[in-house]
């Protein structure tokens, strides 16, 4: 059984796609796969109760099929920081209130099982515990999704170094070209690849083009699951 947490270098850096096209790779192969989504913001009423987008898709890609509130146990309507909305929702989050129900989706011991955060890796769940905390009590080997666009090799950097602080592995960096008119793409993969990988020693599991509909199935083409099998 492999197990991973996924963490991107910001909002919207493309975390969601990512971890659905690594579940869909891993299922390519006939594995069984899992997923987590322990804490939503932006979420729409539906008559089955509050179901976010990401989570949905994270939910296409379980085999076997897993219920909605086992991928994600807390969703809150309006599309801000999770601890806001949990705090106007008078539901406050803990690391205990998010580890129990992902510790329920890793007992099912899934071929492979992707945890994936909210944000960037120090996003808070209150006033003093985030996010990481909860990679660091499953501890989890992480999944680096960096967002191409300016900036992109700073903050990568700077959210390795973080993650390998806070005392966990990053299993591999997937480079997610978000920016269609990013100049000098080339130059700043070159990059990415050079800190990353040749003088941080993390592998990198795909190089994602902009895709103006990116989806799990085409997201999934450019995914290499092998480093982390």
């Amino acid at each position: 059984m492999t197990a991973c947490f996924v963490t991107g270098t910001d909002t919207d850096a493309g975390k969601t796609v990512i971890t659905a096209g690594l579940l869909l790779a891993a299922r390519r192969r006939g594995l069984t796969v899992a997923g987590g989504k322990p804490v939503a913001s932006g979420c729409e009423r539906t008559p089955l109760g509050l179901r976010n987008a990401d989570a949905l898709a994270i939910q296409a890609q379980c085999h076997p099929a897993l219920p909605y509130d086992a991928i994600n146990p807390f969703a809150f309507e309006p599309a801000i920081a999770p601890h806001i909305a949990a705090g106007e929702a008078g539901l406050p989050l803990t690391l205990a209130s998010l580890e129990r129900p992902m510790r329920s989706l890793l007992a099912r011991n899934a071929d492979l099982t992707l945890i994936e955060g909210a944000g960037g890796w120090r996003v808070p769940i209150n006033e003093r515990e985030s996010l990481s905390d909860l990679a660091i009590a499953l501890a989890l080997p992480v999944v680096l999704v960096v967002g191409v666009q300016l900036g992109a090799i700073n903050h990568a950097r700077l959210t390795l170094e973080a993650i390998r602080g806070d005392g966990l592995t990053v299993a591999g960096w997937v480079a997610n070209g978000i920016d269609p008119d990013l100049p000098r793409r080339r130059q700043n993969l070159d990059a990415l690849a050079g800190w990353l990988g040749e003088q941080g020693g993390v592998p990198c599991l795909g190089v994602v083009p902009w895709l103006p509909s990116p989806s799990a199935e085409r997201v999934a083409d450019f995914l290499d699951i092998d480093p982390l099998l």
